[in-house]
């Protein structure tokens, strides 16, 4: 029986992302799994008459065995899980990992090192400053190195508190290596490779805001570190991210849920569409025997 599965994008993400889509696509009927791009903006999801539901374009439509959601919306993916679909992450993984705070709460249980941190709501803020500066204030809900801001000086600070809006935010120290950061890609219980993300005009590192990417070789000390990271969570497809104290030690940074493999391609051949589709496969199959 062939597998059939919805790939779920935004709009505007599938028209940025659809070499990547296609490339989902073909992974997928290599392995003999029907794959649909689903746009997030077609599909309804609610309880009509006492029933949860998922509509596309407001028609009742027949479900897929799985789902994997590439917007970053845990109600969404909590509710197609309650209609018997297997979601990729799951909508724990989505929870915990689309708000900083949360995922270093969790992190925190595991004794995993990190930079000290500070949750707040952005109307509670103080006007003394929280940290020795500088330090970095981050939008618990943000992702991909925006809603991220350097204080600096105590003047950036007073201005933040002046044009803060109403969001959760985490605030850190800046013990670190600025501009400089590794992912480690993680596909269900393994390790595919980590990318050294590096930037010599930003305190951030990421990709797509002009930083380079170089292959990084992970010690046996840092997979050890990594691994108990693995074993806590049951990941679909995620980038774990971490900074380096002075010493060179890793400190986790964040788990990015709605992961892409831009960096990954660019310093090496590994196919991680192929083993998430692999990995995929094996999932529903261990559904099916049970």
């Amino acid at each position: 029986m062939t597998n059939k599965g919805w790939l779920i994008y935004s709009k505007q993400d599938a028209k940025e992302n659809m070499s990547f889509i296609e490339w989902f696509l073909q992974e997928a009927k290599n392995k003999e799994i029907e794959l649909t791009l689903i746009l997030r903006e077609k599909l309804q999801i609610g309880i009509i008459h006492n029933e949860p539901c998922a509509y596309i374009n407001h028609k009742k439509t027949t479900l897929p065995d799985f789902a994997i959601v590439r917007t970053v919306e845990p109600l969404l993916s909590f509710h197609i899980e309650q209609l018997g679909v297997i979601v990729f992450n799951s909508s724990h993984i989505s929870s915990i990992c689309n708000h900083k705070a949360r995922t270093h709460l969790e992190i925190n249980k595991l004794q995993i090192p990190m930079v000290s941190t500070l949750f707040v709501k952005s109307q509670d803020l103080p006007t003394e400053l929280p940290f020795q500066l500088p330090f970095v204030i981050k939008e618990a809900g943000g992702r991909g190195g925006k809603q991220v801001y350097f204080i600096q000086t105590k003047t950036e600070w007073m201005h933040f508190l002046k044009s803060s809006i109403n969001k959760d935010l985490i605030i850190q120290t800046a013990d670190v290596q600025l501009g400089k950061d590794v992912r480690v890609f993680v596909v269900g219980k393994e390790i595919i490779g980590a990318v050294l993300r590096e930037s010599n005009s930003d305190f951030r590192a990421n990709f797509k805001l002009g930083g380079s990417a170089t292959w990084y070789e992970l010690s046996s000390k840092e997979k050890q570190l990594i691994e108990r990271i693995i074993q806590h969570f049951d990941f679909g497809m995620v980038g774990i991210d971490f900074l380096f104290d002075d010493q060179g030690n890793l400190l986790f940074n964040e788990i990015e849920d709605v992961v892409g493999s831009r960096t990954l391609s660019s310093v090496s051949s590994i196919n991680i569409v192929e083993k998430y589709i692999t990995f995929i496969k094996q999932q529903l199959a261990k559904k099916e025997h049970r």
